[in-house]
């Protein structure tokens, strides 16, 4: 399993959309609107890196409205 949070700015006007479209991403576990340098943070849970890279990079980047993405991977200690 790999678990990330994608950190999600976008463009004035255009959250409650972009909102909508992560929410629906196959592999978002959970999305939140918050407030400061970022407009949404997406928990994702998939099975392979190769997935979280679909995700991150074909399905969240390429909604109209998102100006930026941070993505942190989640590590075990």
């Amino acid at each position: 399993m790999v678990s990330a949070y994608s950190l999600i700015s976008t463009e004035p006007g255009k959250t409650a959309e972009v909102f909508q479209r992560v929410k629906s991403i196959e592999g978002v576990k959970k999305a939140e609107c918050v407030t400061g340098s970022y407009d949404i943070v997406a928990r994702v849970e998939v099975d392979s890196p190769e997935k979280l890279t679909k995700v991150v990079f074909g399905d969240i980047r390429s909604i109209a409205g998102i100006t930026s993405t941070a993505t942190l991977i989640v590590t075990e200690l």
